[in-house]
């Protein structure tokens, strides 16, 4: 297998791409080129360059005379992030249920049965998560939406990251439960199931964060906005 070679813009993207997805560069924050390109060992236009596909990903945010900043999270933007995966989720769930055979269906079962022994692991069960949905988007074959998909799916990783030990800790063995009950929807061949099944599993998730942040447990305040 020959290896892949990354450009030195490729590398700087995916660096701090990761780092805002895992915290360490938290919502808000000041990303100054300068710093960054020393920091880095680089010159200010790999920086600059990243900074811009972030701002057009929708990790950072950038304003005349402020800067960039990595984009805040809002009551909005979390219903925003399970608004698209539900709909990319059921655009490739109802196309992937119709082409599905046995074979693809038993690879299903076995991916959902590994992320049952990593639900200990809330970083390796996200990953074999997204490998899940990745799947039934490959078994669909609907490679713009995976796109899209994949995104989104890096804005919910950062989103369950900075809520791991309120929410998301507490939701793997729920997501656990339905995500059989979506193997056995994609069983049963009938796609309007499988949508049915999509919708209830994303609005069990989306409500478990929206309960979270209207609790008295929820007085974070993040880039000046309380959630």
């Amino acid at each position: 297998m020959r290896p892949v070679f990354r450009s030195k813009n490729e590398a700087v993207h995916d660096l701090l791409r990761q780092s805002i997805i895992q915290g360490v560069f938290q919502p808000g924050q000041r990303l100054v080129i300068d710093d960054l390109a020393l920091q880095m060992g680089v010159s200010a236009i790999p920086i600059r360059e990243s900074l811009r596909q972030l701002e057009a990903d929708g990790f950072v945010t950038i304003e005349p005379y402020v800067g960039a900043t990595v984009t805040g999270l809002t009551t909005d933007s979390v219903y925003e992030i399970f608004a698209l995966l539900e709909a990319l989720e059921v655009i490739c769930g109802r196309i992937a249920c119709a082409k599905m055979n046995d074979s693809d269906l038993a690879a299903l079962a076995e991916m959902i049965q590994r992320m049952e022994a990593s639900v200990g692991d809330p970083d390796d069960w996200t990953q074999k998560n997204k490998a899940m949905h990745e799947f039934i988007c490959d078994q669909a074959g609907t490679a713009l939406a995976k796109k899209m998909l994949q995104k989104v799916m890096d804005h919910w990783d950062r989103l369950r990251r900075y809520y791991l030990k309120d929410v998301f800790a507490h939701r793997i063995h729920s997501a656990q439960e339905e995500h059989v009950r979506i193997l056995d929807a994609f069983r049963s061949r009938d796609p309007n199931t499988v949508e049915r099944v999509i919708r209830q599993h994303n609005q069990s998730a989306l409500n478990a964060y929206l309960d979270y942040l209207k609790s008295d447990k929820s007085s974070t305040a993040i880039n000046g906005a309380a959630l």
